[in-house]
Formats: C-alpha cells, sequence, structure tokens
C-alpha cells in the first residue's frame, strides 16, 4: 500500500454528523482523492448534501450520492477526483443542461469556501 492507496480498514461506518475536517477521501479503485476540508448539510432538515474536498487541483465537490462510504479514518467516493465538479459563484450557466440541484450545492460549496473565517 503507499499513500495514495486506501487501507484495508477505514474503521467503522460514520454519520456524516461527525466525520472531521481533514479525513482522506478516496476513490472507488482506492486511489487517494484528498481530503474532506467541509461536510455541507442542512441541519434543520437533517440532510446531506455532500462535501467539499479539498484535492490537489484545488477544491471539488461530492454531492451526496457520489459517496459510496464514510468511515473513522476515511471516505469512498464514487468516480476519481478529477471527476468532481469545482464550486462556483455561478454554475448555473454552466450547468443549465443538468440537474439544477447540482448548481444550488456548487453556489453553497462556494459560498462556504468565501465565507470569512
Amino acid at each position: 500500500m503507499t499513500d495514495n492507496q486506501a487501507p484495508e480498514d477505514l474503521g467503522a461506518p460514520v454519520s456524516y454528523l461527525v466525520l472531521a475536517d481533514g479525513t482522506p477521501v478516496f476513490d472507488s479503485s482506492g486511489s487517494r482523492a484528498g481530503e474532506v476540508e467541509h461536510v455541507l448539510a442542512d441541519d434543520k432538515s437533517d440532510l446531506f448534501h455532500g462535501l467539499i474536498v479539498k484535492t490537489a487541483d484545488g477544491h471539488r465537490f461530492a454531492r451526496a450520492n457520489l459517496v459510496e462510504g464514510l468511515f473513522e479514518h476515511g471516505v469512498i467516493i464514487t468516480v476519481p477526483a478529477a471527476e468532481l465538479p469545482e464550486p462556483s459563484a455561478d454554475p448555473a450557466a454552466r450547468l443549465a443542461d443538468q440537474d439544477a440541484t447540482l448548481g444550488q450545492s456548487l453556489k453553497r460549496a462556494w459560498d462556504w469556501l468565501v465565507q470569512p473565517r
């Protein structure tokens, strides 16, 4: 196993509510995609939207349906990091022919990334 491959045991499954920032993210082939930068969720309705993933090429958004598993020591996503969309302040034009909820989620991810900390 190398630093770019998922460990055999990622630990017990966890809820998005306790997933720590900095948790490694792997694609389904076991290749390292990045690390969790932030969990996007709606606390009021207890709805998991997805993850902002810090990759070697910048921040990307893994919406909930691309997250295969959340574990104590890692996250598994169904696609390589290169296939994840980049958060954007105005994703509507780029996503006119795609799912509107993805555009909303990308905007939410962008808003989180640019907010003062």
